[in-house]
């Protein structure tokens, strides 16, 4: 569709040039024909489809080095990716740029069980990098939905966040060093596993979130943490937002840092994913206006049970929970996981849906939805609200789906409206317009609206200091 895109100019690549880049990778490796181009230039939601001449699939650092410096010394535009699971259009080439896949980068270089660090290539999935973790017996606490697909290159260069990220963190927090290719061919390497290394600045997380635009991702070390011995999940029916904030408050309490996850559904959400999903079911036979998904996870094999109980107990006495089941079994708690995964999925058969991935602090969580809510509803009377996501670290992702019986075009087509009311609740409670998924395109003209104004003249001067021709991934973020 691309329906949030502007009209920019088309590029060319004269013949010899791409001959001169496909020499590099060979012609086993160089993507030319349309059809085989094809998986490589649709986004997953179908919001933006892109136009390549070539599709380069370097298979060393070597090989993607001598591209960039071939691209840097000839101008041309290339757009690094990794899986294609992004969601806001930074991995598409819009204006027939040269696409940079890193899937054949995809050695894991070394498990370090001792030091809790793994290093891998970019193009390793994150599927493949938890199972090696857990073939040492530890565990790498990144958790998407895409995880069979998404890479560890696209989850740092979005600086991708997940359902774990409440006790772990996000991307950034589980990188510890880097491996970059640089705008002009020169490789950074910064990958080591130290905890203290005090000289000089962090330059690692200057490429971490940036979305390919000041260099390619090629390599990283990752932190690894224990694997958990005992895992307990539940699933509860709550009265609103505030009881799901307050029973946060009542799990972290009770336990500690064993929470690991607590997502937050909103029962028309829970129902579609019932009617659509044949495989699923709610496991509460009361409807609730709210429902969540607590998982916890501890290193001692006993006690986490009572702690689950502890915490459903006084969340009913309190009056914040109006029923709960606790998973007897891992395939009981994988059914309820289901649920919550195929939450957004499912909003696709209720028509048009326009999609936010914001962040608030915690404690403004049901304001924000209250409040959003009520703007879009006045905007677009009949509109449903079908918020979700992850309370334990003030990420919801806040859709809208059309009113019943809508043009799904029409609706669609009134997204910057919605964005701006949207976006305006954000702003109050000193919120992100981009929690998880990054800017792309489809947030970039709008960014400079929400941050500081110092902020964005110091990106654009990174951006110029590091890519002065503007080669890496241009008009994405800036």
């Amino acid at each position: 569709m691309n329906i949030l895109v502007k009209n920019e100019p088309k590029r060319t690549l004269a013949p010899d040039l791409l001959k001169r880049f496909v020499a590099i990778v060979g012609e086993k490796y160089a993507i030319t024909d349309p059809q085989m181009q094809e998986p490589y230039l649709v986004e997953m939601r179908d919001l933006f489809h892109g136009q390549t001449p070539v599709i380069l699939r370097p298979g060393s650092v070597a090989e993607v080095a001598a591209i960039v410096k071939l691209a840097n010394e000839t101008k041309t535009a290339i757009v690094p990716q990794g899986g294609n699971t992004g969601l806001v259009g930074g991995q598409v080439p819009h204006h027939n740029e040269v696409v940079l896949s890193l899937t054949r980068l995809d050695r894991i270089r070394e498990v370090d069980a001792v030091s809790n660090t793994m290093t891998v290539e970019a193009g390793v999935t994150l599927q493949r990098a938890r199972e090696a973790a857990a073939a040492a017996d530890r565990l790498y606490p990144q958790l998407l939905p895409s995880e069979g697909t998404c890479t560890i290159g696209g989850n740092l260069s979005t600086n991708a966040g997940g359902v774990a990220a409440v006790a772990h963190g996000i991307t950034r927090q589980h990188a510890m060093g880097l491996e970059v290719v640089l705008a002009d061919g020169r490789v950074l390497n910064v990958l080591n596993k130290l905890k203290k290394d005090n000289t000089g600045y962090d330059l690692r997380n200057l490429f971490i979130g940036a979305e390919g635009t000041l260099g390619v991702i090629t390599a990283a070390v990752l932190k690894l943490v224990p694997r958990p011995r005992s895992v307990e999940t539940a699933f509860a029916s709550v009265t609103s937002p505030q009881a799901a904030v307050d029973l946060l408050g009542v799990a972290m309490g009770r336990s500690g840092g064993n929470v690991t996850s607590f997502e937050m559904m909103l029962r028309e959400g829970i129902d579609a994913v019932v009617k659509f999903d044949s495989v699923s079911r709610n496991p509460l036979a009361t409807p609730s206006p709210w429902y969540v998904l607590v998982e916890l996870s501890s290193q001692a094999r006993a006690g986490l049970r009572e702690q689950m109980e502890e915490i459903l107990t006084e969340g009913m006495e309190r009056g914040l929970v109006t029923d709960a089941t606790i998973a007897e079994s891992l395939d009981q708690a994988k059914a309820f996981w289901r649920i919550r995964e195929m939450f957004g999925e499912v909003q696709r058969h209720l028509g048009g849906s326009i999609k936010h991935d914001i962040s608030v602090p915690i404690a403004a969580i049901p304001a924000f939805i209250e409040e959003a809510n009520a703007a879009v509803i006045k905007l677009i009377p009949g509109a449903r609200p079908m918020p979700f996501g992850h309370v334990g670290d003030g990420n919801i992702h806040y859709n809208i789906n059309q009113p019943e019986g809508a043009d799904k075009a029409q609706f669609l087509s009134r997204w910057g409206d919605v964005n701006k009311v949207v976006f305006a609740v954000v702003k109050k409670y000193n919120g992100s317009i981009s929690a998880e998924h990054g800017v792309g395109v489809m947030k970039r003209d709008i960014l400079a609206d929400y941050k500081d104004p110092v902020a964005i003249d110091l990106m654009h001067k990174i951006k110029h200091l590091l890519d002065p021709n503007g080669i890496l991934n241009p008009g994405k973020v800036l």
